[in-house]
């Protein structure tokens, strides 16, 4: 088996079609990590979640202009080839006050009315295949 590195523009590429991605930041409790759908939106990954629900207030700092740093991670694995790829972006959470012109479905369904945006500091990947 191989690893390869991707390049940042890459990484982006093989996850601009969006679908299920997980967020990690630190808690109240500590790690977590939850699922989202997401969008690629103007290089920056888009969300949805409930507006003063449980991820809203863990990533508020309640300092105006400061922002959470997160983790953001999507990966592709074929099992039966042992092959695939993961990305994992690292930036500040922004919460939108304003919904951008995105389709993205949440993940728990029900009403989310809150868009979070990770711009993206550092961006990663890793490809595995057959040599």
């Amino acid at each position: 088996m191989v690893l390869e590195k991707l390049d940042p523009k890459e990484c982006l590429r093989l996850i601009e079609k969006g679908g299920i991605g997980r967020v990690g930041f630190d808690g109240p409790h500590g790690p977590t990590i939850l699922p989202v759908n997401y969008a690629l939106h103007e290089d920056a990954i888009v969300f949805r979640t409930a507006d003063r629900g449980p991820m809203d207030d863990d990533l508020r700092t309640g300092l105006e202009g400061v922002d959470f740093k997160v983790a953001f991670e999507v990966d592709s694995i074929d099992e039966a080839s042992r092959e695939g790829w993961s990305v994992l972006i690292q930036g500040p959470a922004h919460h939108l006050t304003q919904a951008p012109d995105v389709d993205v479905t949440p993940w728990a369904g029900g009403e989310r009315t809150l868009y979070v945006r990770i711009v993206p500091h550092q961006i990663t990947g890793r490809r595995i295949h057959a040599g």
